[in-house]
């Protein structure tokens, strides 16, 4: 009996072991810890929890939103006059936090027909100056819609239900691109100081066992 005990525990492991992957995704469940050195890191693990904080409220507040609303409007036959309203801020919360999300996990889509055909060093030059360009892009957005919320600032509209004023909800639009342009020069440096070629500053370059480069 001892002996099938083992060996069944045994099995079980080898199942379990099968079945774990280490992919970005099982990343993200974790507590994210830069691997950038000094300051660097310090910066990078802070727009890493900056990013899950804002994630994490946006999508559990516009749930608890939805959901009260349903609830309101068929048992108490009452909807709740400002969840549109508040579902709309969320929205753009999410996504803008979002974006720097997705450029800390790799996730933008790439083209990546010329970029995989080259060979090592010239890949990873093109990847520091792919960062780069894409920092200035995010950064000059950043600075057109702090523009456009010092116009809204300046005419003074206010939200219908909640009567806040309109440029409030789109302070997360020059945060989140800000955000993420630091995300991009963080990913050229990180290409700098490291061998490997780094699509952001936790993802390496390269495809999953059940892709196909093509």
């Amino acid at each position: 009996m001892a002996d099938e005990e083992k060996r069944s525990q045994v099995q079980f492991s080898q199942l379990q072991s099968q079945t774990d992957t280490t992919g970005t995704d099982d990343a993200a469940l974790e507590v994210y810890q830069s691997t950038l050195p000094g300051f660097l890191g310090t910066i990078d693990t802070a727009i890493g929890r900056i990013e899950s904080v804002f994630l994490a409220v946006g999508v559990l507040l516009m749930a608890l939103n939805t959901v009260s609303n349903v609830i309101g409007r068929f048992v108490f036959q009452n909807s709740i006059f400002f969840s549109e309203e508040l579902n709309r801020i969320l929205i753009i919360l999410i996504t803008f936090a979002g974006i720097s999300y997705a450029a800390r996990q790799g996730r933008h889509i790439r083209m990546s027909a010329i970029f995989d055909v080259l060979p090592v060093k010239p890949r990873k030059l093109l990847m520091i100056i792919i960062a780069l360009v894409t920092a200035v892009f995010m950064f000059g957005l950043a600075w057109y819609s702090f523009q456009y919320i010092l116009t809204q600032a300046s005419r003074g509209r206010v939200l219908s239900s909640l009567q806040i004023p309109v440029w409030m909800i789109l302070v997360w639009v020059p945060i989140g691109f800000f955000m993420t342009g630091l995300q991009y020069v963080l990913t050229a440096i990180k290409n700098m100081i490291e061998k490997d070629i780094y699509l952001s500053t936790n993802v390496l370059e390269g495809y999953d066992d059940e892709e196909l480069e093509i």
